[in-house]
């Protein structure tokens, strides 16, 4: 009989451009991979029901809240977070700054991580598309104008 102790498997994905591996729980979400096994503490734990999207990073490509995801379903995926996307402030993050679309910085790296999903998807996008993507991110601070503001100069450039 295999107790609970010896129950892990071994999880392979891409992140940020480098293949890691780690041992984890089957229960794992991906979130906590990326914290705690990998110490990308960029990827916020915000409420842990997949409401709030302080969480948010890229899986091959497209926005997912990654406290709604297994580590295991990340099996062989590509992952990017918010520290994959360099050291230089690119446009979204520019014009955030900019537009005084943050404040606090918690909701900001999942607002990010959906900003560059509806630029690579939709580039054209209007304040209707921003703000019908931006709807899985929370932020208590800045009251979304200035985000949307910022979303669509960054668009615009």
């Amino acid at each position: 009989m295999v107790g609970c102790e010896d129950l892990s498997m071994k999880v392979r994905l891409q992140v940020n451009g480098l293949f890691r591996e780690c041992e984890v729980e089957p229960r794992t979400l991906l979130v906590d991979l990326l914290r705690e096994n990998l110490g990308l503490t960029g990827t916020h734990v915000g409420c842990e029901s997949s409401v709030c999207g302080a969480c948010t990073v890229l899986l091959n490509g497209r926005a997912v809240k990654s406290c709604s995801v297994l580590a295991a379903q990340a099996q062989e995926q590509e992952v990017v977070t918010i520290e994959g996307l360099g050291r230089d402030l690119d446009r979204i993050q520019n014009a955030l700054w900019e537009e005084h679309g943050l404040q606090c910085g918690f909701c900001t790296p999942g607002v990010v991580m959906t900003l560059h999903d509806l630029a690579e998807h939709q580039p054209q996008a209007d304040e209707e598309a921003i703000r019908r993507a931006l709807k899985g991110n929370l932020c208590r601070c800045t009251g979304y104008q200035n985000i949307v503001n910022a979303a669509l100069k960054a668009f615009q450039a």
